[in-house]
């Protein structure tokens, strides 16, 4: 057995360059490793995260606020011009996006979707009870498509 690292420059390249040649077909395993990574590198170009700005449970209201009678919670989402806002009761959510428009809302954990729902034109939505533990909101419309952060609403 030759010495590892090998002593000088030439010799690296001679046990590099003999590697390269005798490496063999790649795996079929891992040429579907690396095409699902390939595909993961623009997930993110077509959604734009909208980060928690408003939660009524740690936030002061501001001044003149008012409420749906009933509402446990009241959450606003932004990411540039784009809003949803979500208020948590106990027979489900209600929300809306802003600007308003058309579209389809998916409710999600980690264990995967639990609900998809239209959204009218004027951006209204209304989901049933979250389940327990965090939860992403995932908004698309013809203009926009957004997802929120994860948030435990329950």
């Amino acid at each position: 057995m030759e010495q590892w690292p090998p002593a000088g420059d030439d010799a690296l390249l001679v046990e590099l360059g003999a590697a390269l040649r005798d490496s063999g077909p790649v795996p079929e395993e891992f040429l579907n490793a690396a095409l699902a990574a390939f595909t993961w590198r623009t997930v993110d170009a077509e959604l734009a995260v909208a980060e928690l700005t408003f939660d009524s449970a740690c936030d002061l209201e501001p001044a003149g606020l008012t409420r749906s009678a009933g509402t446990d919670r009241t959450l606003t989402f932004r990411t540039g011009r784009v809003v949803v806002e979500v208020e948590v009761t106990a027979t489900g959510i209600v929300g809306q996006l802003s600007p308003a428009r058309g579209g389809q809302i998916s409710a999600r954990t980690p264990a995967g979707r639990y609900e998809d729902v239209a959204v009218d034109a004027v951006g209204f939505f209304s989901l049933g009870v979250p389940p327990t533990g965090p939860v992403q909101l995932r908004a698309r419309t013809a203009e926009y498509a957004v997802v929120t952060a994860w948030v435990t609403l329950r």
